[in-house]
């Protein structure tokens, strides 16, 4: 659904399938088509697309998907969110019935199986470990703070020693773009990454995050799809997230094959209602605190905030194939 994780998808098939005799191309916006134009003259076997640039191949007569064998849609759930689900219906439409269809989404809702309902024939449901439940290997920590004040306890939770490699995630590009400039004046090597950016910019900066040049990448919902990199010792949710489920993918970014990781939710009061959202998905219940040592004037009753366990969701049994974790 990105165009960072259509690259990352081509570079592990290239990677897996070295000695195979496949022949791959990425296919994304952001770029000229030059380059894609003369990948797919070539011929290949697989393609990595976001729905936009598909189409716009499509309906230039640069591709043709009557051939198509195998259809993958991953990240179903965030295509829909953005608005890409007639894009990807019309896409369908050019692909053969008689074909292996293969959907990949991190959450379930009456829209995705509506989807799945018209597009796979009597598919069988794989869910890998426990619905909306983080991974066990992330410590959850949320902080109660004035908005005018997050900055300020931002910078003071990336000065610590045990702070290593951080993902900051903002509600919106503008915020991304602040947080990212208010570090930068700190001293702090960060970049944000989003929708906004140009195409090497974020390639840029998510290569500087690898590589360890930068200590900080700030990042909205959308881009973060695309960031898949190990290492990261802590995530900073600066912005408490609205929907839940993002909550779950956001945390998701550390604490990754097995390795520990830390998540930071910062709570303005107006997003106290966004984690009882969090709680009653995840069925668990957060205590809301604040940060020890870091006292605002807000803080004058620093008690310790505990959630109401009436509101958690009971654990809904499923039929599903259950599959050990992985990251």
């Amino acid at each position: 659904s990105t165009r960072e994780l259509a690259q990352q998808i081509d570079e592990m098939i290239e990677t897996y399938g070295r000695f195979a005799g496949l022949r791959s191309a990425p296919v994304y916006g952001g770029v000229g088509m030059g380059a894609q134009l003369s990948a797919l003259r070539q011929g290949v076997d697989i393609v990595t697309a976001t729905p936009g640039r598909l189409l716009d191949h499509m309906q230039r007569g640069s591709i043709s998907l009557a051939f198509v064998e195998i259809l993958v849609l991953d990240e179903a759930d965030r295509m829909y969110d953005m608005g890409f689900i007639n894009a990807v219906r019309s896409i369908i439409a050019k692909i053969p019935t008689n074909r292996q269809t293969l959907l990949f989404s991190a959450t379930m809702s009456p829209e995705i199986r509506a989807l799945v309902a018209g597009i796979q024939k009597q598919p069988s449901l794989i869910e890998i470990g426990t619905p909306f439940t983080p991974v066990e290997t992330v410590e959850q920590h949320f902080f109660r703070i004035p908005q005018n004040s997050k900055m300020n306890l931002l910078l003071h939770l990336i000065g610590s020693d045990e702070v290593q490699t951080v993902l900051v995630f903002s509600r919106t590009k503008h915020g991304a773009d602040k947080i990212a400039r208010r570090l930068t004046q700190a001293g702090i090597s960060s970049a944000a990454m989003h929708a906004d950016r140009s195409q090497s910019q974020r390639k840029t900066a998510l290569n500087g995050f690898k590589q360890g040049r930068l200590k900080v990448l700030v990042a909205t919902d959308l881009a973060a799809r695309g960031i898949d990199v190990h290492g990261i010792s802590h995530v900073v949710n600066y912005d408490t997230p609205v929907f839940a489920e993002d909550y779950i993918h956001r945390i998701g970014r550390t604490g990754r094959a097995e390795a520990k990781g830390t998540a930071f939710t910062l709570v303005s009061t107006d997003e106290e209602k966004y984690v009882k959202r969090i709680e009653y998905l995840t069925g668990r219940c957060f205590s809301m605190k604040t940060y020890p040592g870091f006292k605002t004037p807000a803080d004058q009753d620093a008690s310790v905030v505990d959630c109401d366990k009436k509101n958690i969701a009971p654990f809904r049994k499923r039929r599903y194939y259950r599959i050990p974790r992985f990251a």
